[in-house]
């Protein structure tokens, strides 16, 4: 038999039973149908036993009155519903404590990873020195310690009308720029007083204009290689516009200064906040900053050495070459596991129950006291968090994108 006769003989089929892509596609239909039915076996028998007990099984109880208030939320009464109000503000709540959270680690990560690559001794030894105890002491033990032995029992005063909180003026003037206490602190914000829709809409045509600038000083590098000062650019377009339609819409806003109220109970003006706040988003931003900055340690040192030797060579200083040469390598390196600390970190809000901080878990768990079917309260819950790591999966990963297509 001739070569050009082998290969013009038809091979033969392999039966469907030894077939590979064949078999993979039957074991993935089993496995699913296995989970399936499972899962109908699991909510069936669910069923059939709350129903036996006399419990509601539809999530038409979702609509009825908490019967209970919120903490620092005045407008919420306790006929209000638990879908959407109360979930709502379990969800802005945890929403605030995580954003803020994350800021705290990020910015304090980011710094002590750096430190610990420091020529400096001291740095070096006190940056691994944090890294090694806050990394390895869990996170409920911080936020506990940062509600009981930072505020509850310590050094501020207890807000009441014999023992008034710490009050610091802002310098020459009778304005209270902090008030301080052990279960309440309060900071000047601004209050709304006139055209705050037109003004918004102003803003967001400077952001426009802003992100049209960046574009030209862009163009304007790559075209003639003259320096970009975008940021400056955009940056200032941005603040100038947002100032004329501030001014133009009659000043939308004024500061609102915090006191205490004559009753001495309370604090009115300013923004307030409470210790169960302060203690979730600051022990979690101290926490997750440990681990942040093992990874950014461990990023830096994954840049080839050749970088660094040549930033040198260009005789940029120790903040260029971190700015310009180091960092923006090494975020490409470690941006994947950030991501995991900014669900984690997002998911631990979850312990502030113990701190009496009105998030998302600590609102269920109340309904549920107050009579709630659990597991109705429990899907909600679970749906929620779902959707917050689902959102923060897609910001992120578009980020990341953005990562991977400038190294191209």
């Amino acid at each position: 038999m001739t070569s050009i006769e082998s290969e013009l003989r038809p091979v033969p089929r392999v039966p469907l039973w030894r077939n590979e892509r064949v078999l993979k596609i039957v074991a993935q239909i089993v496995a699913v149908a296995v989970v399936v039915a499972l899962l109908r076996w699991l909510i069936g028998n669910l069923t059939t036993n709350l129903n036996r007990v006399g419990i509601s099984t539809d999530f038409g109880v979702l609509r009825q009155s908490t019967n209970f208030t919120i903490r620092d939320d005045p407008g919420f009464a306790p006929n209000s519903p638990v879908f959407p109000n109360m979930l709502w503000v379990g969800v802005k709540n945890t929403a605030i404590a995580s954003v803020v959270g994350i800021a705290i680690a990020v910015g304090l990560g980011v710094l002590i990873g750096v430190g610990r690559l420091s020529s400096n001794w001291l740095v070096r030894k006190l940056c691994t020195v944090y890294v090694e105890i806050i990394r390895n002491i869990p996170p409920l033990a911080i936020i506990i310690f940062f509600g009981y032995a930072v505020f509850t029992y310590g050094p501020f005063p207890i807000f009441n009308p014999r023992n008034p909180p710490w009050q610091v003026k802002l310098p020459g003037s009778d304005n209270n720029f902090l008030i301080l206490s052990n279960d309440r602190w309060a900071f000047p914000s601004f209050m709304k007083d006139g055209n705050v829709g037109i003004f918004w809409i102003l803003v967001l045509v400077a952001v426009a204009a802003a992100i049209v600038a960046w574009k030209w000083r862009t163009k304007v590098n790559v075209d003639t290689g003259a320096p970009h000062h975008r940021v400056v650019w955009a940056f200032g377009v941005l603040v100038v516009l947002a100032v004329i339609a501030f001014l133009a819409t009659g000043v939308p806003y004024r500061w609102s200064w915090p006191a205490v109220s004559a009753s001495g109970r309370t604090i009115v003006g300013g923004f307030g906040t409470n210790a169960g706040y302060l203690s979730i988003t600051g022990a979690l931003g101290l926490y997750h900053a440990s681990h942040i900055a093992e990874i950014t340690r461990g990023s830096i040192l994954a840049v080839p050495r050749g970088q660094s030797e040549a930033s040198l060579a260009l005789a940029l200083g120790g903040f260029q070459r971190y700015r310009f040469v180091i960092l923006p390598q090494a975020a490409k390196i470690g941006f994947p596991p950030i991501i995991s600390q900014f669900l984690s970190l997002t998911k631990n809000t979850s312990l502030a129950t113990v701190v009496a901080y009105p998030e998302v878990t600590s609102l269920v768990t109340s309904a549920i006291g107050n009579g709630k079917p659990a597991v109705q309260m429990l899907v909600a819950l679970m749906a929620i968090y779902l959707l917050f790591s689902f959102a923060w999966s897609v910001l992120l990963n578009s980020v990341g994108r953005k990562f991977k297509e400038v190294s191209r």
